[in-house]
């Protein structure tokens, strides 16, 4: 899902509204959805939440209040958004973006079950805090 294929629609419009914190993307085939915010953030394509490999996936949880804050373009591939709980490490080429759009539904479906099997919750007010980062070591050990 991460390639850029040749194929792929490209994005002609992107409209952010934050009032219903939703996305709209129009794509050069005349293709129109749109996402939720959280439905973006819970599918951030970042490491930190897909893990380098099968396996090393972390569920996304407590982000149903998230939003957009901003939208950067990454070149003429991707779009890279800042979410408000600091999240901003994901790329979204169009690839994904186009794949997210199409497969929403039964991946909106997938996830739902995914909490539900983990008793977690999509409300950050039932979601402990993540544990915070271990502080990076320097220098020789003494």
């Amino acid at each position: 899902m991460a390639g850029l294929s040749p194929d792929t629609p490209i994005p002609t419009e992107i409209k952010l509204h934050q009032k219903s914190r939703r996305i709209e993307f129009t794509f050069d085939n005349g293709e129109h959805y749109d996402l939720t915010h959280e439905f973006l953030r819970v599918f951030t394509p970042s490491a930190e939440a897909r893990g380098h490999g099968p396996g090393q996936e972390v569920l996304q949880v407590g982000k149903q209040d998230v939003e957009i804050l901003g939208i950067e373009p990454v070149g003429n591939y991707a779009i890279k958004p800042s979410f408000s709980d600091g999240h901003d490490s994901g790329l979204y080429s169009w690839d994904i973006l186009y794949a997210l759009c199409q497969h929403r539904e039964e991946l909106w479906a997938a996830y739902l079950d995914e909490v539900e099997k983990a008793g977690a919750s999509r409300d950050p007010a039932l979601c402990p805090p993540p544990p915070p980062k271990p502080a990076p070591k320097c220098g020789p050990k003494r």
